[in-house]
């Protein structure tokens, strides 16, 4: 793989885009306007400043990463990409018109066509495209430039070729761990931890604690690097809800069925860090 596309500059494409430049690979990253592709350069922009501070990435390195990355709002840039990687908003539709599209842009018959779904199934997308056997889940986790892991998610039609060559991507070429997993809602991280998060929504939601007790009980209590409350809230809580739905859709258990209160919050924009009020407050 030498030239990948990514599809959405959000906090997961800005972060994709960020590890495959750092790993000399020449990335086009794709918005629907200018001002979310400022906004996603802003955050790349931020990050490896961010690594250059704390001396993981050399000035020269830094610069040399931002370089390969090159910006545009024209879906036709991905043409001639060895690997399409999409990370738009946590929606089937959505996830579906962009793989309709690139069926019909990305004339590089070589092509794999990824996904960063957290949740959705890849044969819903992969039977959007006339190439099914190259589609496949490339998860990635937030934040993408720390996080070690990548689920790797081969649909019934993905071929092995495929499956290879996106091994060989993301752990020889970006140096991620990679566990594979089938192709089942939530895969294997959420499918797991998502019913924690609703658990302690829940939880909230009766009265039965306070959002710092419940974070704090499992910070301490079980030694995790954060609580679930702000651990949704740094996922996002649209994000959170999206994948709580598509696991509900796809099990019909009552564990997956989003809480109320998570459902009110996605709502009303409360979105967690992202928006600077969730379960928590990250203004000023």
């Amino acid at each position: 793989m030498k030239r990948i596309g990514v599809i959405g500059c959000g906090v997961m494409g800005s972060g994709i885009a960020e590890v495959c430049a750092r790993s000399s690979l020449e990335v086009v990253v794709h918005e629907v306007n200018n001002e979310a592709l400022e906004a996603g350069k802003r955050r790349i922009n931020r990050s490896l400043d961010r690594a250059v501070s704390s001396k993981r990435l050399s000035e020269e390195e830094g610069s040399q990463a931002l370089g390969r990355i090159s910006f545009t709002t024209e879906i036709e840039a991905m043409a001639d990409r060895d690997l399409v990687i999409e990370a738009v908003t946590e929606d089937e539709q959505e996830k579906v018109a962009i793989f309709t599209l690139l069926e019909k842009v990305v004339t590089n018959e070589d092509a794999i066509l990824a996904s960063n779904t957290s949740s959705i199934p890849i044969m819903e997308l992969a039977m959007a495209t006339q190439r099914p056997e190259k589609v496949i889940g490339i998860h990635f986790f937030n934040p993408v430039p720390v996080l070690r892991l990548v689920e790797l998610v081969s649909s019934l039609l993905t071929s092995p070729d495929t499956t290879a060559k996106s091994l060989a991507f993301a752990h020889d070429q970006l140096g991620k761990e990679v566990i594979y997993c089938k192709d089942r809602a939530g895969f294997i991280v959420n499918a797991l931890l998502i019913p924690y998060i609703l658990s302690a929504i829940r939880m909230l939601e009766s009265g039965f604690a306070t959002s710092e007790d419940i974070d704090t009980g499992m910070v301490e209590g079980c030694a995790h690097p954060m609580g679930p409350l702000a651990l949704a809230d740094l996922i996002g809580i649209d994000t959170t809800h999206a994948i709580a739905r598509s696991l509900y859709e796809e099990f019909k258990e009552p564990l997956y069925a989003p809480p109320p209160l998570l459902s009110r919050m996605a709502a009303a924009g409360l979105l967690g860090r992202k928006t600077g009020q969730g379960f928590y407050s990250y203004q000023g």
